[in-house]
């Protein structure tokens, strides 16, 4: 047996040709106009719509809304007058985990009492507080 001489098992059907049909060759089974009806047709798609409507989250990464100033952290006098020192600095307060760094702003406000004098440096105080950490007999520098 030679190449020429081969022969297939079964028989070769035509395969049918799609959009052609239609009555006589008019619409091709492909309705009427429009975008889909043309040849060579490429709809946008569906995933580009839905990024186009997700809004858009602003001010990520360096262009970030930072606040204008920095958040202040509030200290009561009820938290102070606990301490067994009788010079309050950040430093104080970071060795009793009052705060967490010496970087962060922060302020003693008025709430609770102080019996006990105390002196307060390098830390911001409210009117209120120093009122009363003076009528303790303590001081503000």
């Amino acid at each position: 047996m030679q190449l020429h001489e081969l022969q297939p098992k079964t028989e070769t059907r035509s395969k049918r040709r799609v959009g052609r049909g239609g009555k006589r060759g008019t619409t091709s089974g492909r309705g009427q106009k429009g975008q889909k009806a043309r040849a060579g047709r490429n709809m946008r798609p569906g995933a580009r719509d839905l990024v186009l409507r997700t809004p858009k989250k602003r001010g990520r990464g360096r262009n970030k809304n930072n606040p204008k100033s920095p958040k202040i952290l509030a200290i009561s006098l009820k938290r102070i007058s606990v301490l067994p020192e009788t010079q309050i600095t950040k430093e104080i307060l970071l060795a009793h985990r009052i705060i967490r760094s010496l970087t962060q702003p922060l302020k003693i406000v008025a709430s609770g009492s102080i019996m006990n004098a105390k002196e307060i440096k390098g830390i911001s105080v409210s009117a209120g507080a120093r009122v009363k950490i003076e009528k303790a007999k303590g001081s503000v520098a």
